[in-house]
């Protein structure tokens, strides 16, 4: 199993599990994790969820074989499916990074409510290089953390983050040594077991009444957008020299 869901301390775990490919992540392993979202989001046991990644990787983003394979058609893909379920999910979420954080590694961090970063860690967002465009409403989200100008640094350019950095920008809470994030970050996620819940609840609530509107209608627009990419020769020829092993050349595309 790649996505390993466990309940330790009323905190409800989703472990992304798949070192040898770098954590890379398959149609199959967002419909698991969207089954457990909604689980622990319905689990009157749980108090918060934590995800988090292996030690040396939180996640490579989309395993891109498998991507191009089975192509997100429409909203109710299994990739807009997993988005969908965190940014609906009444609970705390709070995720735990190691290591490489690429393209949804980075952009689910927006849409959690407590993130610990390791000192290693190195968050990239690199749609464009790849012939794609943002998603997870991180075209919208990103200008609002940091504005404007350093948003476009970050997506049109795909310049990564340092640690520091996401912490400084409001992206994360802190950084700390890679062998303390994870304990950490339990720890945070189960102080939610002796908060009221219903007010935690209606304070995450209120946290985001005023723009989640507008973050739904951002991931749509996007989608749409992200489906249509899929199939420019542009996203042709960035898979190829990435299989390859080369730099794309987007000159004839």
């Amino acid at each position: 199993m790649h996505i390993k869901a466990s309940s330790v301390d009323a905190v409800a775990i989703i472990e992304i599990a798949r070192p040898e490919k770098k954590n890379a992540l398959t149609a199959a392993m967002y419909r698991m994790m969207s089954d457990a979202v909604h689980a622990a989001g319905a689990d009157e046991t749980v108090c918060a969820l934590l995800i988090t990644g292996q030690p040396g990787v939180f996640t490579a983003g989309n395993d891109l074989e498998d991507f191009m394979q089975r192509p997100p058609a429409n909203f109710d893909s299994p990739v807009f499916r997993f988005m969908q379920a965190v940014v609906d999910c009444e609970k705390p979420i709070v995720a735990a990074v190691n290591g490489a954080a690429v393209g949804i590694g980075t952009t689910l961090l927006l849409h959690c409510d407590l993130v610990y970063l390791a000192d290693n860690v190195r968050l990239a967002m690199p749609f464009v290089s790849l012939g794609l465009v943002p998603e997870f409403a991180s075209s919208l989200l990103l200008q609002q953390l940091m504005g404007r100008a350093k948003a476009a640094e970050k997506l049109l350019l795909g310049e990564p983050i340092t640690a520091v950095e996401a912490v400084e920008l409001g992206i994360a809470n802190a950084v700390l040594p890679a062998a303390e994030v994870l304990p950490h970050a339990q720890r945070m996620a189960a102080r939610f077991k002796a908060l009221a819940p219903g007010a935690v609840r209606d304070t995450k609530r209120l946290m985001r009444a005023r723009s989640k509107d507008e973050i739904d209608r951002a991931m749509r627009e996007e989608a749409l957008v992200f489906i249509e990419r899929l199939k420019s020769p542009e996203v042709k020829e960035a898979l190829q020299a990435f299989f390859e092993k080369r730099k794309p050349d987007f000159s004839k595309c």
